[in-house]
């Protein structure tokens, strides 16, 4: 079935978007266990992620064959990497400066991006009730942010700029799902991000194995990174990015509790109504995309 055969699905493309935040906080559970407890390099546990999940994507070729996984616009694809990389050193040395729940809430500026993007690039159109949306959730991140506190430094904007990076990275997912397979879409993305983060870990003096438990965290990141960026690319083959993107803003609150259950850690500050600002914004893009539909069938 290729993406243009999907009909528009948005409670499907919605539950895709939440699972593939739940992934990537189960692929941030399984990093941070392989680096700080294990004593796994960042580069290293970078690479291994990016390598095994292109070992568990491998099967998607075996199964639809290799007539499906045709490269129809390989300049959008490596630029999509380019944008995908270059998020994730932003993001890398954002982190190295910031408290992670700060780093996080300034990726869910995310949206800003991408709806703005969708706007100008996609022809999407935007209404009022979806930027509301989106800027209730900011509001949320901003909440558990904390600007105004004496913590807040210009260095925090490194994740700003790794949000606008993989906002770019998520419009071209979405404008390759309008002409390839889902499946050749998340390939084709783990194929190139595998070099790539292997040139990074040899300048960081070679890459290292996983030992003992590190070896089951390693898989673990490399399976969910895969069900994460499918689950991903499905939501924007089925839905407007402008609609699907402040379902992002879950990963916050899946983050947070996925580190809680793990290590034990609760952040500080004002969660709940950030977290609930966040969902809020969700729920309004929901309604809203069920006001268009009403609408829509209305006029048929």
């Amino acid at each position: 079935m290729s993406a243009n055969s999907f009909s528009r699905q948005p409670l499907a493309a919605a539950a895709c978007m939440v699972g593939a935040g739940a992934s990537f906080a189960i692929v941030n559970l399984c990093l941070q266990g392989a680096t700080m407890l294990h004593g796994l390099p960042a580069s290293s546990a970078a690479f291994w992620q990016y390598f095994v999940a292109f070992l568990f994507a491998l099967p998607l070729v075996l199964r639809g064959g290799l007539r499906r996984f045709t490269m129809r616009r390989p300049g959008l694809h490596a630029l999509r990497v380019v944008l995908a990389v270059g998020g994730v050193q932003a993001w890398a040395f954002g982190l190295a400066h910031v408290p992670i729940w700060q780093a996080i809430a300034l990726v869910m500026t995310s949206p800003f991006f991408v709806i703005a993007g969708a706007r100008l690039f996609l022809g999407e159109a935007v209404s009022p009730l979806r930027w509301l949306a989106t800027l209730t959730g900011f509001a949320g991140g901003m909440i558990l942010l904390a600007p105004w506190s004496e913590d807040f430094m210009l260095a925090s904007l490194l994740p700003v700029l790794a949000a606008a990076l993989w906002g770019g990275a998520s419009l071209v997912t979405k404008r390759l799902t309008g002409e390839e397979e889902p499946e050749t879409v998340t390939l084709f993305l783990l194929m190139l991000l595998t070099p790539a983060n292997a040139l990074m870990a040899l300048a960081d003096g070679g890459t290292v194995l996983p030992q003992g438990w590190g070896i089951g965290l390693a898989l673990g990141a490399g399976f969910f990174t895969v069900s994460a960026n499918y689950l991903l690319t499905l939501a924007y083959a089925r839905a407007d990015a402008a609609f699907v993107q402040p379902f992002d803003h879950l990963k916050l609150p899946l983050n947070i509790l996925a580190g809680w259950l793990a290590f034990g850690f609760a952040p500080e500050g004002y969660l709940w109504p950030g977290a609930a600002l966040i969902l809020a914004g969700s729920f309004l893009v929901l309604a809203d995309e069920r006001r268009a539909g009403r609408l829509t069938a209305q006029a048929a």
